[in-house]
């Protein structure tokens, strides 16, 4: 059973990581200032990697077992290469006050996986709730036309977000054996060599014509901010709230996000938008106060699997 504590605690470590990933879209577009979309996407974790190889060196951290890895694969597939590439890519058409609002689909999708990852059952009213919020961004969606460029932005966001929720859902279970900012890190790792390697071809295929600070303000944020920064506090947050019920916090970040295209950005945001804005987060406060069943969490860490050690720690 879930300590109050803990959720507390998700709550607050899951609120850090929204504030921090709510200006990832935005950096984004400076970023794209200059660089390609596959040097934008794939070089922020390319750098992160960097910083996260001799963290976990320097902690001594332990080695994930093979099973681990293969979600680690999963984790990488959905918040390493899925979102940023195909964010990136959204990015390239639409303001990030558009795609703020369409992020109100992730605490669902995110949800979804929850419940057949992590053995999480959401009760009906949970359901509701989340399935009422997207529905009013699908309708945000609509009513900006999803034609044109902006259909080509929908459908990219679209699939950014359904891969997106898999590497939260995945991660946050790990989460529970690896701790958060290990398994972020280690994600990180596993998955370096292909992206360098992308991420050099892209250069060499697409180099960039000039750079402008700020598109390499963007690219450092969006490598240690959103990268690091944001999934060290997400992914623990997630492990000790609940994959669910924290993931919905995310559509706070629509808020946030508009908030800051329009402080800092210059970007003009249409009244209609806080309207959908404010619809979507109270359709989350309604389903934060539903029923979120969960499965005892999986914390045994891969040091115990090992017989040898067993022994050792029991005096035999």
């Amino acid at each position: 059973m879930q300590r109050p504590s803990d959720a507390t605690a998700g709550a607050i470590l899951g609120l850090i990581g929204v504030a921090v990933f709510s200006l990832t879209l935005p950096m984004t577009r400076l970023a794209l200032q200059s660089f390609n979309p596959v040097t934008v996407s794939l070089g922020r974790s390319v750098i992160a990697a960097c910083i996260a190889l001799p963290v976990l060196l320097l902690t001594k951290s332990v080695r994930p077992t093979r099973e681990q890895v293969r979600g680690l694969a999963v984790v990488s597939l959905g918040v390493i290469v899925g979102f940023p590439l195909f964010s990136a890519i959204a990015m390239q058409y639409v303001d990030a006050s558009h795609g703020a609002v369409l992020n109100g689909v992730l605490p669902l999708m995110t949800a979804v996986w929850a419940a057949a990852l992590c053995g999480e059952r959401p009760s009906r009213a949970f359901w509701f709730w989340a399935l009422m919020g997207s529905s009013l961004v699908v309708g945000f969606a609509v009513w900006r036309g999803l034609g044109g460029n902006a259909g080509i932005a929908d459908a990219a966001m679209l699939a950014a977000l359904v891969l997106c929720g898999l590497g939260y859902a995945e991660g946050g279970r790990l989460s529970q054996q690896l701790g958060g900012w290990q398994t972020i890190c280690w994600a990180l790792v596993i998955s370096f060599p292909v992206l360098a390697v992308s991420v050099a071809v892209s250069l060499v295929v697409a180099p960039p014509a000039t750079i402008v600070p700020a598109a390499l303000v963007g690219m450092a944020y969006v490598s240690f901010g959103s990268m690091l920064v944001g999934f060290f506090a997400w992914y623990s947050g997630l492990a000790l709230g609940g994959v669910a019920r924290v993931g919905q916090l995310q559509l706070l970040q629509v808020f946030m996000t508009l908030a800051a295209a329009a402080l800092f950005f210059g970007e003009t945001v249409p009244p209609q938008s806080w309207a959908f804005a404010v619809a979507v987060v109270a359709c989350v406060a309604a389903g934060r106060r539903a029923t979120v069943a969960q499965r005892a969490p999986e914390t045994t860490l891969p040091l115990a699997e090992d017989p040898a050690l067993t022994l050792e720690a029991t005096g035999a």
